[in-house]
């Protein structure tokens, strides 16, 4: 594998010995082409959208953050079918896969014969340290098993009465809005209150820390997830620089605009992990709060893997990389799924009184319980699952084929030769994109109101082609097999118990009724925003029912 110092990118960003640098490259993508060229001779030839683009091939209209990803997938679907080759670049052929047994297949095999693409690595590397999101085989088993116990039912059952205090606390705040405003009704901006809600539930319960951001506070974490650019709004040189990155990952080395960016929001995650981490030894040397953070805290259990030895030992690297991963993921992904259930509720007024309704008759004015938001609440777990399946936070999954494999297909597909087949041969090192917002929406597996908001869909039984997905509750939001989402039940609970607590005080309406529009912020997640807003901003009309 071929690999450059830091002073090789240093000479490189001042213009020096650019005769060597042009010669090296050369030679890499002399090298690229004849593996590749090798590849499509051991893989399966498909039929798949063209390109005269050498560099990129059609990347730049399916990386995160394009914009148009979704769409480009959904046409290319309706053309060529579930599986098709994808011109990446440099000769490459990736593979596109939307039929559920590969699938199933493909992501059955993570961390042994399909790994993360490397360029994907390095990101996470970059973004986090070398942590759950990055690790491959032994070293993901290794980190996944010493968080499970955090994310047991028995930890989160623990966790909802932290959850209901904490939207208490956000009630207080809004209807303290709401008293000060003429008209019994104000206008919120529900995306960042979402934002807040979700780190304090996550600082609280995982990590034994108060963050604030409910009374008003604002701490360096959020304005650090909020200074993290997607690639469609980088400079022109870092946009080629991520696009190249897919077929030669040592490039994300150069000092751009976005990577220098992205140091930045690892190492202000590290200052606010290290603190925490701090004072949670502090407390428990002093035994202040020792019980209430080794009951399978997440924070617990990575003081204990870092003081112990064996095979569930980590690093302080290794602990810090998973602070700053788990951080990330329970910020971005909860807030940005509650968001888009409010813009829903408020499409749908009578989906919205509906729920209303089934929470006030069991609840009966209580805070919800573990037992009620997992299994006493039939429609709330509907709403919540058609969330997931419209507006899932993750747009994509991305693999490599590690070794050379066999795909079975569910149901035959058109080689380019034009025969028949009933699988796939990947070559290794071939790259896989699974678009899992078009498995969520296809309407051969889901029915021709597959792009409808319906929760009641999930009170019957799903169609059989909907079933044949095997991620939670058949969609691919959460992933599926040994990548599986760690924290699922967590989100879950943490979603669930947030929406019981809105609903059942407010109702919601959008600003210009329902012809408001709804675009897209992209970000590390693509978020929901007010067409006209800046940023994600999604400015609710609130008004009390209680």
């Amino acid at each position: 594998m071929l690999s450059f110092d830091a002073s090789f990118f240093q000479d490189l960003s001042r213009g020096v010995w650019r005769s060597d640098v042009v010669a090296v490259l050369l030679v890499v993508f002399l090298v690229r082409l004849f593996l590749k060229s090798r590849s499509r001779i051991r893989s399966t030839q498909l039929h798949g959208p063209k390109s005269n683009n050498v560099l990129f091939g059609v990347l730049p209209q399916v990386s995160p953050g394009s914009g148009g990803m979704d769409n480009y997938f959904k046409k290319a679907i309706e053309d060529y079918g579930t599986v098709f080759n994808l011109p990446s670049g440099f000769g490459r052929q990736d593979l596109v896969v939307c039929d559920a047994k590969a699938i199933s297949h493909i992501l059955s095999r993570d961390t042994f014969t399909y790994y993360r693409p490397a360029f994907a690595r390095v990101l996470t590397d970059i973004l986090f340290g070398k942590g759950i999101f990055s690790l491959e085989n032994d070293g993901h088993r290794r980190l996944r098993k010493a968080l499970t116990p955090a994310f047991s039912n028995a930890a989160i059952r623990s966790y909802i009465e932290t959850f209901n205090d904490n939207s208490s606390k956000m009630k207080a705040a809004w209807d303290s809005i709401i008293d000060a405003a003429a008209g019994g009704s104000v206008t919120i901006e529900v995306q960042q209150w979402m934002n807040n809600l979700a780190l304090e539930n996550l600082g609280r319960t995982g990590f034994s820390h108060h963050f604030g951001t409910l009374e008003g506070k604002r701490p360096e974490l959020i304005d650090a997830f909020d200074s993290f650019q997607s690639p469609g709004n980088m400079g022109f040189a870092s946009k080629m620089v991520f696009l190249l990155s897919t077929n030669f990952p040592v490039l994300l080395n150069l000092p751009t605009k976005h990577t220098k960016m992205m140091r930045r929001v690892r190492y202000a995650m590290k200052g606010i992990a290290d603190d925490v981490l701090e004072k949670a030894k502090a407390e428990l040397e002093t035994n202040a709060a020792g019980e209430k953070i080794t009951d399978k805290s997440i924070v617990g259990l990575l003081i204990k893997a870092e003081s112990t030895s064996g095979n569930l030992s980590m690093t302080s690297e290794e602990v810090l990389a998973q602070m700053n991963s788990l951080f990330f993921a329970g910020y971005e992904t909860t807030s940005t799924t509650l968001t888009w259930a409010l813009i829903e509720l408020c499409r749908n007024p009578q989906v919205q009184e509906k729920l209303r309704q089934e929470v006030n008759t069991k609840l009966q004015g209580a805070d919800p319980t573990w037992e009620e938001i997992t299994l006493g609440l039939p429609y709330l777990d509907a709403v919540t699952q058609e969330t997931l399946r419209v507006h899932g936070p993750v747009h994509s999954i991305r693999r490599e084929a590690f070794e050379d494999d066999v795909l079975p297909l569910s149901k035959p597909v058109q080689t380019a030769s034009g025969t028949s087949t009933s699988e796939i041969i990947v070559a290794k090192g071939q790259g896989i994109h699974i678009p899992t917002t078009c498995m969520n929406t296809s309407e051969d597996l889901w029915g021709p109101d597959a792009n409808q908001y319906k929760p009641e869909r999930w009170l019957g039984e799903l169609s059989p082609g909907a079933q044949a997905i095997q991620g939670h509750h058949h969609v691919l939001s959460f992933g599926e097999g040994q990548r599986f989402c760690l924290g699922r039940h967590f989100a879950l609970a943490n979603f669930k118990s947030a929406l019981v607590n809105l609903v059942r005080h407010y109702s919601f309406e959008l600003p210009n009724g329902k012809d408001t529009i709804i675009g897209k912020h992209f970000g590390a997640i693509n978020r929901p925003k007010v067409e006209g807003e800046k940023g994600p901003r999604v400015p609710l009309l609130i008004r009390r029912v209680d």
